[in-house]
């Protein structure tokens, strides 16, 4: 680890998540962030319950997570470690989605579950960084997707 990276904590809660990126409830899909190699890896932890607001519409006799919901479970994930690892040069920068590929979906996500956000980074260049990330439950793969990211003035 570098000198500039020593004081990075291995695990975060929701509270400095949301100290790191804008999002809120009911869109700040992670709990939990925790394994964390600044600027390389990092597990996003979303604990699963049945008062999640898109469970009334998707689907109420069968409720599962929405696969784009998974994915942006992910980018949250990776975003929030980026922030975190950039530190004071991150201060007035948001992270915006520019792609996704290779989207797949293995198994639902249900009431319950506990959804782990696996996220490596492939490549940073300047502001633009790229992400494979892997959804498991019970180390299970139940979603996995490519994208990518750009850290741009608030």
């Amino acid at each position: 680890m570098s000198e500039e990276n020593k004081d990075i904590p291995a695990e975060i809660d929701v509270l400095r998540i949301m100290e790191l990126i804008p999002h809120r409830y009911p869109m700040l899909l992670i709990d939990r962030l925790r394994d964390i190699v600044p600027g390389e890896t990092g597990v996003g932890v979303k604990n699963v319950t049945i008062n999640e607001p898109f469970f009334q519409g998707h689907f109420p006799e069968q409720p599962v997570m929405p696969g784009v919901l998974i994915v942006e479970a992910m980018a949250q994930t990776a975003a929030a470690m980026v922030m975190l690892t950039l530190g004071e040069e991150a201060e007035g920068k948001i992270v915006y989605f520019m792609s996704i590929d290779g989207a797949k979906f293995r198994r639902p996500v249900v009431p319950g579950d506990q959804l782990e956000l696996h996220v490596k980074k492939e490549q940073n260049r300047r502001n633009v960084w790229k992400f494979t990330g892997q959804g498991k439950v019970d180390g299970k793969l139940v979603a996995e997707a490519t994208f990518t990211a750009m850290i741009v003035d608030d």
